[in-house]
């Protein structure tokens, strides 16, 4: 009967616009959430069997979409650990039931930004409960990936394990001009340069260089090592210099191995092997022998002291970096940014976080700012993508067309009633 479907379509359409008002206002409530996505709400029509002198209203039926491809604008807020993915893609994050289950079996899921900061225990967390996960940082500063197209390889980010840092030496820059003219010298001809190295534990420790000009005007090396509070004779060897100043020959003694093409000589401390740069032949960047003036022009190794936490920083490829009050950096962890086919297809949860359904498509992590991701941006958050004056004017037409819905039940009711007086 045309009449009944008249009702059902007012009905119908007062469910759906009832539906859009929830979205509508949810979005305005949470117009100041950083990192929610709008929710949207399309009609769709809903049509039945037509004659060709009786039509009946089918109705419409109403779909909930999110926006969560529309990124909204970062804003900075002057804390390392407020990150946000500058583009497209998201942040791998787990709950803390997560944390002591297997990486196969953890709840993963995706947010656009976080305010993260460690807990009691170490790991960083927002203030709803998400962690930050990531790939680990291994010796040799590379990340730790078992494959990009699943999250197995990926733990909770925890600072315990990098609070305190030490780096040993394992190279030394030897940069000496020593003089050409042996009135220079002292009278055993012989120059020492100390230089201070760490080893493994983050001690300062000293190495004592000595230059000895020989008869025929060449050089003999010997390098010292004062460690064990003794010096002990660790490596040597021979140096000659041409007419120009520059480094000619570099004959390797006990103890020490020399590598042209890098200009190092390898000795071996007690915290391991280390390469000493003395320069390339033919070239003065190293060691040379211009003028009268002894000079030490760059005596320098690296490694680092003992030293205590104090920060961290996410740098655009997603490099998590500790910072310790010695000044040294170390990376601890790399954090990627998940992407999906169609970010749109996801699921949300609470808390702005979405996981991967059927229609998003699988999860691919890729290094921050490779292939289509966006980087990470640290000391930012993202905004709502929320439009407070679009949702305005939804809302006035969203009304209208909930109050012209209930001008046809009224209207219906009234028909319905004149059909019944007829019977009268």
């Amino acid at each position: 009967m045309t009449i009944t479907s008249s009702l059902n379509a007012g009905v119908m359409g007062l469910n759906v616009n009832a539906t859009r008002l929830a979205s509508i206002s949810n979005n305005i409530a949470n117009s100041a959430t950083y990192g929610y996505k709008r929710a949207d709400v399309d009609f769709s029509s809903l049509v039945v069997e037509q004659g060709r002198s009786v039509y009946s209203a089918g109705g419409v039926r109403a779909t909930a979409t999110r926006d969560v491809s529309d990124a909204g604008s970062l804003i900075s807020t002057g804390r390392s650990t407020d990150i946000a993915v500058n583009g497209s893609g998201m942040l791998p994050v787990t709950t803390l039931a997560g944390l002591d289950q297997p990486a196969a079996e953890r709840d993963f899921m995706m947010v656009p930004t976080g305010s993260f900061s460690p807990d009691a225990d170490g790991y960083l967390r927002t203030e709803s409960g998400l962690f930050l996960t990531g790939w680990e940082i291994d010796a040799d500063d590379s990340p730790i990936t078992t494959g990009r197209g699943s999250t197995t390889g990926l733990v909770p980010i925890n600072l315990t394990a990098g609070q305190f840092s030490a780096e040993n030496t394992s190279q030394i820059q030897l940069g000496v001009n020593l003089p050409g003219d042996p009135s220079g010298l002292p009278a055993n001809n012989t120059l020492d340069v100390p230089i201070e190295y760490f080893n493994q534990i983050g001690l300062p420790q000293s190495l004592d260089t000595v230059f000895t000009r020989n008869a025929g005007g060449d050089w003999d090396v010997v390098i010292n090592d004062n460690s064990t509070g003794t010096s002990v004779q660790t490596a040597t060897f021979n140096i000659t210099f041409g007419s120009d100043g520059s480094l000619d020959t570099v004959t390797p003694g006990a103890g020490a191995a020399y590598n042209a093409t890098d200009g190092e000589v390898s000795i071996t401390l007690p915290n391991g092997p280390v390469d000493v740069f003395v320069g390339r032949l033919g070239t003065t960047e190293g060691m040379s022998q211009i003028g009268t003036a002894f000079q030490t022009q760059n005596v320098s190794a690296n490694g680092s002291p003992a030293g205590e936490l104090q920060s961290i920083e996410f740098s655009p490829d997603g490099t998590l970096e500790a910072i310790y009050n010695t000044g040294a950096r170390r990376a601890l962890f790399q954090i990627p940014v998940a992407v999906v086919a169609n970010p749109d297809g996801m699921q949300a949860t609470g808390n702005q976080a979405y996981r991967v359904t059927r229609e998003s498509g699988d999860i691919y992590l890729w290094d921050a700012g490779e292939g289509p991701s966006g980087g990470i941006a640290g000391y930012s958050l993202m905004e709502s993508n929320t439009d407070i004056a679009a949702e305005l004017t939804n809302l006035i037409e969203t009304q209208r067309a909930y109050s012209s819905n209930a001008k046809i039940v009224q209207t219906v009711d009234e028909m319905l009633q004149e059909t019944t007086n007829l019977k009268r």
